[in-house]
């Protein structure tokens, strides 16, 4: 395993390349963070002349699972993105083209073991309330939330357009890849213990999932991201980042990844209320769908666990922190009651 040093030089040596690319001039790059893509801040002038911030993302090999496109994928994520803020008036990211036009551009450099694709996004500002939320919040990312589904639920897919499916096969079947390794691989590292709780959280998966159904109103494009990491706040609005794993699921799951690392909190019935009322202020929320809210956060836990594991195994900052990891899920998948 290279040293995590090591991994992100080879990154940083593709996005000097990549951003060649781009109508930018005299780019400087700030390493930002180098976990599922790497990712570095880029300050350049334009051709207006102006000096301006963007986010480079480097995006890890067969991102989207072993049978999709990933460049096609990452064009797919950000057409969606850029529909959501001309259309549904929400503060997503913005693209920057390549000087062909093109939304993402795929490129090499010495010492990289393969080509990746890149792509360029404009800097957005905002403040992160993960670590003291106040109801105000959630009501926000709530409301935010429903607008992004009601969008979807209209907005015609462009030819092309190709996203992961997040149902039971890509949760806990062989289709993703995590660090570059074949889920059946991730499962089989799993201690024994957490092993047979991901099982029964799987068992329990497929039923809900078949009594929720894939009708419009349950199933649909979603972030599936879209916790407090994810919304960036200025004012009273909230900005929406990381649209990266952005796919068709169950609508419960995005209001469930919302509230997932929340659960510990002592007001964590205040933030769930105010997450859901901000949410039914826009979109219904029915109750059936609500009752199975608990489920799809521990299928969140298994999902963001098998992609620790797997992370873990091409990633050394991951591998130094799996042991409190993996005692965190084991925790919370004690205290899920719908199990």
């Amino acid at each position: 395993m290279l040293s995590h040093r090591e991994q992100v030089n080879q990154a940083r040596r593709i996005a000097v390349r990549a951003l060649t690319e781009y109508p930018l001039t005299d780019p400087t790059l700030r390493f930002v963070a180098h976990g599922e893509n790497t990712t570095f801040q880029v300050r350049a002038r334009t051709d207006g002349g102006a000096v301006e911030r963007f986010l480079l993302r480097v995006h890890r090999p067969m991102r989207h699972g072993r049978f999709i496109d990933s460049t096609a994928a990452i064009a797919s994520e950000l057409r969606w993105s850029m529909a959501l803020r001309a259309q549904a008036d929400l503060l997503t990211p913005q693209p920057l083209p390549t000087r062909e036009g093109e939304l993402t551009t795929t490129t090499s450099a010495p010492g990289a073991p393969q080509p990746r694709t890149c792509s360029v996004l404009r800097w957005m500002d905002g403040r992160r309330h993960t670590r003291s939320p106040r109801p105000v919040h959630l009501h926000r990312l709530g409301a935010a939330m429903a607008r992004l589904h009601n969008h979807a639920d209209t907005w015609p897919h462009p030819a092309g357009f190709v996203r992961t499916r997040w149902d039971w096969e890509t949760f806990f079947g062989d289709t993703m890849q995590y660090g570059g390794i074949n889920a059946a691989q991730v499962w089989d590292l799993l201690p024994d213990d957490l092993r047979r709780a991901f099982d029964r959280v799987a068992a329990a998966a497929r039923r809900a999932m078949t009594q929720l159904g894939e009708g419009p109103e349950t199933f649909g494009l979603i972030h599936a991201d879209l916790h407090l990491d994810n919304a960036l706040f200025a004012g009273d609005v909230v900005k929406l980042i990381d649209f990266d794993d952005c796919g068709i699921g169950h609508r419960i799951y995005d209001v469930a990844v919302a509230l997932w690392e929340l659960r510990h909190r002592g007001d964590y019935p205040a933030l769930r209320t105010a997450l859901i009322d901000g949410y039914t202020a826009h979109r219904p929320l029915p109750q059936a769908h609500l009752d199975h809210l608990d489920m799809f956060i521990a299928i969140r836990e298994v999902a963001f666990g098998l992609w620790f594991v797997g992370t873990a195994q091409t990633n050394p900052v991951f591998q130094d922190k799996l042991p409190r990891e993996l005692g965190a899920i084991r925790r919370s998948l004690e205290t899920l009651q719908s199990l």
